[in-house]
């Protein structure tokens, strides 16, 4: 292993957004539980089964918007229609209650703001110190503008994100097409790549496309989870891997 806690023949890394290198996966979560909330319970009244951080693990984080959100009405028996992707939010389609969620999750990164993980700052200027590429590999159409917001945009030498991918028409995790694609832009294989994910879809992505190395980030306390979902390691912080002095 290197001095950054990787195999020797690691040469990129590639990184998840939310939760890796930004606190905003909770934001995401809240924005997630607050949109199918109001949403069953107008459906189902005031019994209604509320959305719970189990489903935001299993179903939701790391997928694209739409995604998302079918997987989760799917997991409740529920189904409607597609709808266009510029349905008003909170229109009964997928793409409008998705709408909605990204509503609700832009007023809170306004009013909120948007905080770096110190740890994966530190460590991504070790791994540019020691010559190795990088990719920002997330499902966020508000990817670029996170990064800018937090002056980290300078990190990485290609971005995949739900913009780019909607261009090329890349499945998003848990399909591994967004990280290959982030790879085959960095002129490196799948095996010489690092995935650094804390998602258990983002996990799956890591594992079908065969990279090179898979870092599970426990921000939640999931580690067992993400072991199970194709970790080759588990680290609570990105700062635990080493040379981050």
């Amino acid at each position: 292993m290197t001095q950054l806690g990787l195999p020797e023949d690691i040469h990129a890394c590639l990184f998840d957004l939310d939760g890796v290198v930004t606190r905003t996966a909770v934001v995401h979560a809240a924005a997630w539980k607050e949109m199918f909330d109001a949403f069953l319970r107008e459906r189902d009244g005031a019994d209604f089964r509320p959305f719970e951080a189990s489903d935001y693990d299993e179903y939701v984080d790391g997928r694209p918007r739409a995604d998302g959100v079918r997987t989760f009405l799917a997991s409740r028996g529920i189904d409607l229609p597609d709808g266009d992707p510029d349905d008003p939010p909170g229109a009964q389609t997928v793409h409008g209650l998705g709408n909605r969620k990204n509503e609700l999750v832009l007023e809170k990164i306004r009013t909120e703001g948007v905080e770096a993980y110190d740890g994966t700052l530190r460590y991504l200027e070790a791994v540019r110190a020691h010559g190795l590429s990088t990719a920002i590999v997330s499902s966020s159409a508000n990817c670029r503008d996170v990064l800018r917001s937090i002056g980290a945009e300078h990190f990485f030498d290609v971005r995949i994100d739900g913009v780019v991918a909607a261009e090329r028409k890349l499945p998003g995790k848990p399909h591994p097409d967004t990280f290959l694609a982030a790879a085959e832009d960095l002129g490196v294989q799948p095996a010489e790549a690092a995935v650094f994910e804390d998602a258990l879809a983002g996990m799956d992505a890591g594992r079908a496309g065969r990279f090179g190395y898979v870092v599970g980030v426990d921000r939640v306390g999931q580690t067992d989870a993400l072991y199970a979902h194709g970790a080759d390691v588990v680290v609570k912080d990105l700062a635990e891997l080493g040379d981050t002095e």
